[in-house]
């Protein structure tokens, strides 16, 4: 916000900000005709997701999850899609961290995809439940045994008092499964969010972008329509 004179004592307030104008890229990359686009939107993403793997773009998978308390208190935090289907899209997590805690009171999210080297955007809300245990316990099996350490020995989102403390803590479960397999701690595994609206944003020049977005409706039937810019 800018910040006027001040008349009576005729001086300028400074604002103690910045502006990040000359930070501004315009964005060329062909336009999107919602008729090109599948009627599906889970198909249209995949489209785009291997689009994105074939461009190498980094960390495709990378998403913003945003989760709110029951009273509307937000917070967002980037993970990892690890799997996406008819069905929605499944990432894991301790079930007692700050998003696990917000998501089993107010089980409404939101995901975002941001793939800057196509000048693309996905925006995704739906319902998130937990996974089946057998679905996290083959996922928990399949990670790299340091990653399965690491989940046993943090209490995510918990207070620590010292950086020593969690490398004791690794440190205490390597010895204690050495040479053994470890087993997915109770309070770990997997959600999905199962969509009800997914938007799809392509940059344009001039701030005039494509954004096309498909809802589900109460029929179980997606439609999609244009959004203006």
């Amino acid at each position: 916000m800018k910040v006027s004179p001040n008349k009576k004592k005729k001086s300028a307030v400074k604002s103690t900000g910045q502006w990040t104008a000359d930070t501004r890229n315009d964005y060329d990359s062909e336009a999107i005709n919602e008729k090109d686009l599948s009627d599906n939107p889970i198909s249209q993403f995949e489209k785009w997701f291997n689009e994105a793997l074939e461009k190498n773009v980094t960390e495709p998978n990378a998403m913003h999850l945003s989760t709110a308390t029951p009273d509307g208190k937000p917070s967002g935090r980037f993970v990892l899609l690890k799997g996406f289907d008819e069905r929605g899209f499944v990432f894991f997590t301790s079930y007692d961290s700050r998003k696990g805690r917000e998501l089993k009171s107010n089980s409404y999210a939101a995901l975002t995809f941001l793939w800057l080297d196509l000048f693309r955007q996905v925006r995704v809300e739906g319902t998130v439940l937990q996974i089946s245990a057998e679905e996290s316990d083959n996922y928990f099996q399949s990670r790299p045994r340091d990653s399965q350490v690491g989940a046993v020995a943090s209490s995510q989102s918990s207070i620590l008092n010292s950086r020593e403390e969690l490398e004791k803590k690794v440190k205490e479960i390597e010895e204690k499964f050495n040479g053994k397999p470890i087993p997915r701690p109770a309070n770990w595994g997997g959600f999905r969010l199962s969509p009800v609206r997914i938007e799809f944003w392509q940059g344009k020049a001039n701030r005039l972008h494509d954004r096309i977005v498909y809802q589900l409706g109460e029929d179980s039937v997606w439609t999609k329509q244009r959004l203006s810019p």
